[in-house]
């Protein structure tokens, strides 16, 4: 894939010379939607924390399972918080492959991701991608997309992988997401995954010291603080653990150590 710095599609308004923390997940998973900058940042990134692309990497295969977990518990729409650039194994393409008319509502704040969300799901009627702030939980839950795509009366799949930690405590991100849980029918659910300081294999000070050149701060969290953002959904089994050890198939990159995941993991369902 050609570097994103050819792509016409880029935003007039975005400045490259900026990282963000789409596009180096991007990069780090592979991916070619992202910039010099960013890739310099997520070079920074593997000399502190050198298993840094198996985190990616694990994340990303949490996630595939916990859309076809709630795809076999009937769930049939999707809201992608912080759902970032869109690549291989996107929610919409599990979801749809599964169960064709599921539908998935992305939402995002980070140019290039929704630029590309939009060329990408242009002929999918069945997604859409919402360009807003995450903390303002109105605004998204009122977007276009969401009042057309998603039946709020039903249950949904809430996602949130990779996105708490990149919320300011100053933001009240608790009071969001008790927001969004609170829009929720029962049956739904809400899927996360989290940076923590609580394991010593992750330099999660460092991470947040290489992070701070850039548009998005990090902000770990511990298993109480995360458990907080779940509020009183009620775990599946295994419960709250980490990236790699919830439900793992058979062919998933499974660590000795679980604490080399670095991200807290689990699924929660409305009562």
């Amino acid at each position: 894939m050609p570097p994103a710095e050819s792509q016409d599609w880029i935003p007039a308004e975005i400045n490259t010379e900026i990282p963000s923390a789409a596009r180096i997940y991007d990069y780090l998973l592979g991916g070619g939607h992202n910039f010099k900058a960013d890739r310099a940042i997520a070079d920074q990134i593997l000399k502190v924390q050198p298993n840094g692309r198996e985190i990616a990497l694990r994340n990303r295969a949490f996630l595939r399972r916990a859309v076809r977990f709630m795809l076999d518990e009937g769930v049939r729409q999707f809201l992608d918080l912080g759902s970032g650039i869109p690549t291989v194994g996107n929610v919409h393409e599990i979801a749809q492959k599964h169960s064709a008319g599921a539908r998935v509502v992305y939402v995002d704040a980070e140019g290039v991701a929704v630029a590309h969300s939009q060329l990408m799901l242009d002929a999918n009627p069945d997604a859409g991608i919402v360009h807003a702030d995450i903390l303002a939980p109105e605004d998204v839950l009122g977007a276009y997309y969401t009042r057309g795509l998603l039946d709020l009366s039903q249950p949904v799949g809430l996602l949130a992988i990779t996105i708490g930690h990149y919320l300011p405590p100053e933001r009240d991100p608790f009071g969001a997401f008790r927001r969004y849980r609170g829009a929720l029918a029962s049956g739904s659910f809400i899927a996360l995954t989290h940076l923590t300081n609580d394991f010593q294999n992750v330099d999660a000070g460092g991470i947040v010291e290489t992070m701070k050149s850039t548009q998005n701060n990090v902000f770990p969290r511990s298993k109480a603080e995360v458990l907080e953002l779940v509020g009183d959904f009620e775990l599946v089994p295994p419960g709250l653990v980490t990236t790699s050890r919830w439900r793992p198939d058979e062919m998933d990159d499974v660590p000795e150590d679980p604490q080399d995941d670095g991200l807290y993991a689990g699924v929660a369902r409305k009562p």
